[in-house]
């Protein structure tokens, strides 16, 4: 009874959270930042600085935070405000965005997010969390990570995969003050929605939507730019072997624009390499003639043979490949690397469900090819609670 009632909890929780819950997101995370503007863009601003008020951004002004020790500067304009623990920028009406500028570091561009705003110091840095409504910030994610031009289907499906992901991590930086960063570890949040109407409304349309696997639990919902023809065992690339997540032949990419490629490597690197990491064989005659030569037809998780243990993964980090599907063969003094695919092939296959989704496949069968053991629900709906209740999953009472 203890874990039918922690089955609806959970999923009473992820309801509330996937329709109401504000994100907290840390922003340009990838820089130390040292000093940032916050300017006007659209709507106006409230300033608080820990207790106090200190008016409105309103157009044509901004606020100028910077970092001193374990405290932030405040200036409105040119005009110092003084020190505080965190200042705090809340939007006066809905729809209200603002443009953020490191100015401690002129090779970052200016980015512009909606919803409200945290500046702390936090090592030495300003610590930068935007406040953001779930579905704006999935907006925001999915047109960093999926871009312009594409068909509705597909940025549903792209929004039904980073909704998941993000209520199933969303505690990821709970110690760091925020819930997930803008890096591409968590998600590429690079700004808010600026150029696809689009993204809001596939959004708007998979809302509460997320996928679940056999046992209920939120799924991961890895994806990469192209998969060359057949997606990849999780393990081959994490070590650990995920059920939904299963290797299958995927011909909906094989024709478009990073389906292939070719790299060339000098036969003495590639020599040094094998023999120093690896301790290739190189005395044994029947191993030398093979050192160049490997043919992957289908996706393999080794060089050769697994007896050498050479993982694929790591030649590729090695030579800054862009995947592990590749096979090899000797040109002369070079060792060409003739390969296949971007990225490392687990789940959906981006290019590839962008063609599914032109294909006019709907966005629950662009997902279930790629997750064919997930489940897609939508939190909102109580016939999931029902139907669960009548299989015998849990009790409503």
């Amino acid at each position: 009874m203890v874990k039918k009632f922690s089955l609806i909890l959970i999923l009473w929780t992820l309801t509330c959270f996937a329709h109401a819950q504000q994100m907290r997101i840390g922003v340009f995370r990838d820089f130390a930042i040292k000093r940032v503007v916050a300017a006007y863009n659209v709507g106006s601003y409230s300033i608080y600085a820990d207790t106090t008020h200190f008016g409105s951004i309103l157009p044509n002004e901004f606020v100028d935070i910077s970092v001193e020790g374990k405290q932030v500067r405040l200036k409105m304009g040119v005009v110092d405000k003084g020190l505080f623990n965190k200042v705090v920028l809340i939007q006066n009406k809905l729809g209200s965005s603002i443009t953020i500028d490191p100015r401690s570091n002129t090779s970052i561009k200016s980015r512009k997010y909606e919803e409200d705003f945290e500046f702390t110091a936090v090592n030495n840095s300003v610590l930068i969390v935007n406040i953001v409504d779930i579905d704006n910030y999935l907006s925001g994610v999915v047109e960093s990570e999926g871009g312009g031009g594409q068909h509705i289907e597909y940025y549903k499906v792209q929004a039904l995969m980073s909704r998941t992901y993000a209520l199933k991590y969303v505690n990821k930086h709970a110690k760091e003050g925020f819930s997930l960063c803008d890096r591409v570890h968590c998600q590429a949040y690079h700004s808010m929605l600026r150029f696809t109407p689009l993204i809001r409304e596939a959004v708007a349309n998979t809302s509460g939507s997320v996928m679940l696997d056999d046992k209920n639990q939120l799924i991961d919902s890895y994806f990469h730019a192209n998969c060359g023809g057949q997606t990849s065992e999780a393990d081959y690339v994490w070590n650990n072997s995920i059920a939904y997540l299963n290797t299958f032949l995927d011909t909906f990419c094989i024709y478009t624009k990073q389906a292939k490629w070719e790299k060339r490597i000098s036969k003495t690197e590639w020599e040094n390499y094998l023999v120093s990491q690896f301790n290739f064989p190189i005395t044994d005659s029947s191993w030398l003639e093979r050192m160049y030569f490997f043919d992957q037809e289908e996706r393999k998780a080794f060089y050769l043979s697994p007896a050498l243990g050479i993982p694929l993964r790591d030649i590729r980090i090695k030579f800054n490949l862009k995947s592990t599907f590749f096979s090899t063969r000797l040109e002369g003094e070079q060792v060409v690397f003739y390969g296949k695919g971007y990225g490392h092939g687990v789940g959906l296959c981006q290019e590839g469900a962008m063609k599914m989704a032109r294909s006019s496949y709907d966005f629950r069968q662009i997902a279930k090819f790629y997750f064919p053991g997930a489940i897609i629900i939508d939190l909102s709906e109580k016939e999931f609670f029902k139907q669960l209740a009548r299989s015998g999953a849990f009790q409503l009472n």
